[in-house]
């Protein structure tokens, strides 16, 4: 070969694997992942009261979906799912069960009755005060752990955090992304949760 078998200046290397990943790009550090941090709290505090929900057969979706109803009232299912945080085909199977357990309550709205409104049935609420004695007991122990004034702050730079980026448009969309590289496979689009949008 002409160069003496060198790979053309700037051109990635992958002679022994090592050149290409020094041309890489560093992240930061996985355990600074954003997302990651936040899931890991996520789930530091759920190890808690998973125990209790799943003790009185409740999943935490559901009873994501009771509290919303004991906060909000009466909601559209469309609403619902924007509170709450999940897809609406997942909130119309979670409805779907508790009705069955005669935990919420049906009907059409009046001005449209295509449209369904939910509330929790009057067994949803007394089983909403029953688990709610013992969650309550579980923040409480959590609070005196971490400290009242720390959660207190934690909860309140957990607000301001989605309130400054769920004001703006998403970052990627003022980037200039580009085409993938022409080796990775386009992966589908996929419906994501509503905003409000675990």
């Amino acid at each position: 070969m002409a160069d003496g078998g060198r790979k053309p200046t700037g051109a990635p290397g992958r002679d022994k694997g090592g050149s290409e990943a020094r041309s890489r790009l560093k992240l930061r550090d996985f355990s600074l992942s954003l997302p990651m941090s936040l899931l890991r709290a996520r789930e530091a505090a759920m190890k808690h009261f998973r125990p209790t929900l799943r003790h009185f057969g409740i999943t935490e979706q559901q009873w994501r979906i009771l509290r919303a109803l004991v906060a909000r009232g009466e909601i559209e299912v469309m609403a619902l799912a924007e509170a709450t945080y999940l897809l609406p085909p997942s909130v119309s199977r979670i409805l779907k069960d508790l009705e069955k357990r005669d935990l919420i309550l049906r009907r059409g709205a009046d001005h449209d009755m295509r449209r369904c409104i939910v509330s929790i049935s009057p067994k949803g609420l007394r089983l909403f005060d029953h688990v709610g004695q013992y969650s309550e007991a579980i923040y409480s122990r959590i609070t005196r752990r971490f400290g009242a004034e720390k959660l207190a702050a934690l909860q309140a730079s957990l607000r301001e955090f989605d309130a400054i980026l769920s004001e703006t448009p998403s970052i990627s969309e003022s980037l200039d992304l580009g085409p993938p590289p022409a080796d990775s496979a386009t992966l589908p689009r996929r419906g994501r949760p509503p905003k409000n949008g675990d």
